[in-house]
């Protein structure tokens, strides 16, 4: 090997050592400088910075809100209804040494199940001391804060940091629902029947009450009209007695026309009777009865 070459060789050493010392911190993470994987630094500030190649070992973490999405969880309310919650959560790496301490090599990766095992406790504990319309009302943002302040107390020794809990669904098991429906649709039914024999017994009372009001004002009727009856045949009575005492013969006249009224009623009446019978001496003479 000549001697340019050897110059070029050094000259690619000095490079490649000189990229090994530097290293750049981005303003989205967070970085850790590790001697034989002992923490010796952590940069938060963005730039570039300078390290021992070889030695020292640089770890990244990202400093933004990451996301969990957890598996949807079965969890029973204080009423024993069992619902299913699907729920997520904001977090963020707030101490990036106690995190590296915490999870070690297995990074976010890591993390991600242990902080979900935390999220899921919390929401088991929080959401069984509610009845589970609490938990299925659209008003459970009381439930969500105190989901999420309780499970950032837990995750503190992870050097994490909750940022946000919300529940996207809370539903019950299909199997849950249809025992839900069925109870609906008896419960219903049986409103149905109430109404329906609420309305009969309203009906029977009306009925009852409309043929008491036919009984009395026919009864009603039938007296006045007895007593009407009654107050005219006396009258009929008292004119007649007193044309009597006036008028005999006049009062025997009378009578006659009704006999002829009575026996000539109907359109095929017929009459048998002798040539001197004194049923017509009424209508022989109009000077009357000789």
């Amino acid at each position: 090997m000549n001697k340019s070459q050897m110059t070029i060789a050094a000259l690619v050493a000095v490079v490649v050592v000189a990229m090994q010392s530097v290293y750049i911190v981005d303003e989205r993470e967070t970085a850790l400088k590790l001697w034989f994987g002992e923490v010796t630094e952590e940069v938060s500030d963005p730039g570039l910075y300078f390290k021992v190649p070889l030695l020292h070992e640089i770890v990244k973490y990202d400093d933004r809100i990451l996301p969990l999405d957890t598996r949807v969880l079965e969890v029973t309310p204080k009423d024993g209804r069992r619902l299913r919650v699907d729920a997520f959560a904001r977090w963020r790496i707030s101490d990036a040494k106690q995190f590296r301490r915490s999870v070690g090599v297995s990074s976010i990766a890591g993390a991600a199940p242990r902080l979900e095992r935390i999220l899921n406790a919390e929401l088991r504990g929080v959401l069984g001391k509610v009845d589970s319309g609490v938990v299925l009302s659209a008003d459970r943002v009381g439930l969500m804060n105190q989901i999420r302040d309780q499970a950032r107390i837990q995750s503190q020794g992870l050097g994490i940091e909750i940022v946000d809990v919300r529940i996207k669904s809370a539903d019950l098991p299909q199997q849950n629902l249809e025992a839900t429906f069925e109870r609906m649709r008896a419960e219903r039914q049986r409103l149905a029947a109430d109404e329906i024999a609420r309305g009969n017994e309203a009906a029977q009372r009306l009925r009852a009450f409309a043929d008491r009001t036919v009984v009395e004002t026919t009864s009603e009727a039938s007296k006045n009209a007895n007593i009407i009856r009654g107050e005219a045949d006396a009258r009929r009575n008292a004119i007649l007695a007193d044309a009597l005492g006036r008028d005999p013969e006049f009062f025997s006249f009378l009578r006659s026309l009704e006999a002829y009224e009575k026996s000539l009623l109907g359109g095929n009446t017929s009459l048998v009777l002798s040539p001197d019978s004194e049923f017509f001496d009424y209508l022989k003479s109009d000077k009357g009865r000789p």
